[in-house]
């Protein structure tokens, strides 16, 4: 497996992005999405991730939007062929490395209750339960979380 920082506008990772749109589409109502188009990902502020298996086809992808404040986690999503291989671990870590480098302290990040996977990472990975920020506004259907990066 390799993980590099990549375009998103490939064949193979915007099929991936598909399959996490219909992913989330069996999870959650349009109004409780809230997602990243691809025009937006490859803004200069977003650093995107993709993780590819021996044969080279994308099984993993996320995001993590620079902003003056924080860097916000979006559009993690590992592929059912790649999960159980420590994927989205260190697609993470990946990400928060070169957000740190780039002089990100702290990280936020949306994602939804019924995304128990995604929540044992994060909280694993030292992420704790905060409320809502920037435009997010409270909603049953999203589970905010942030991380402290300490010197």
């Amino acid at each position: 497996m390799t993980i590099a920082f990549e375009s998103p506008d490939q064949p193979d990772v915007i099929g991936l992005i598909a399959e996490l749109d219909a992913y989330q589409d069996s999870l959650y109502p349009p109004e409780s999405r809230h997602i990243l188009d691809l025009a937006s990902l490859k803004q200069p502020n977003v650093l995107f991730a993709v993780a590819r298996d021996s044969t080279g086809e994308a099984i993993g992808c996320g995001a993590i939007v620079l902003c003056p404040e924080f860097g916000e986690l979006k559009r993690m999503y590992v592929s059912p062929r790649g999960r159980g291989q420590g994927v989205a671990r260190k697609l993470l870590a990946l990400l928060e490395s070169r957000a740190i480098s780039a002089g990100c302290k702290l990280f936020k990040l949306e994602t939804g209750p019924y995304q128990h996977e995604a929540l044992a990472l994060y909280a694993a990975a030292g992420y704790e339960r905060r409320g809502p920020f920037s435009d997010y506004t409270n909603d049953p259907l999203s589970v905010f979380m942030q991380k402290h990066i300490t010197a």
